[in-house]
């Protein structure tokens, strides 16, 4: 599994102009299953991320994790984060799972994020062509790979 995540001020995602998903300050995950994922790994990757420590405290000091903020979360589906460019010119996307591996993934990585007390998790539209915007914080992004 593969998460690029961003402090965002906010984020929402468009489809055909229209707003799917809308969050303010928090995280947007951007979200890849491998082929070869095993669905223990969402917890593990869902546990992670709600308590990265990067998000700044009192101090200043980057200390304080998703859930210490109260912060909200916007996941979105991005095959395309298992592209292979070392051969040619277009991309390879064979190691990325087929959506009806990737879909019950996703769904049930969005489904632990509120169990675990995220209070807002919105979500793109899982296969859909979308317009992700977000204001980044810091600007702070982390690459997760497990």
């Amino acid at each position: 599994m593969r998460a690029v995540i961003q402090r965002v001020t906010s984020s929402r995602v468009l489809v055909k102009e229209e707003i799917v998903g809308e969050i303010g300050s928090g995280l947007l995950i951007l979200l890849a299953i491998h082929n070869d994922d095993e669905e223990l790994t969402l917890d593990k990757l869902a546990e992670k991320i709600i308590n990265l420590r990067i998000f700044e405290d009192e101090f200043g000091k980057i200390n304080l994790s998703l859930k210490d903020v109260v912060g909200e979360a916007m996941v979105v589906s991005q095959f395309t984060l298992y592209g292979k460019t070392e051969k040619g010119n277009r991309p390879s996307f064979l190691d990325s799972a087929r959506p009806d591996k990737a879909k019950p993934f996703y769904d049930k990585f969005v489904e632990l994020l509120a169990v675990k007390g995220i209070k807002k998790v919105a979500t793109g539209k899982f296969g859909a062509l979308m317009s992700v915007q977000l204001i980044n914080e810091g600007p702070t992004t982390i690459i997760i790979d497990l």
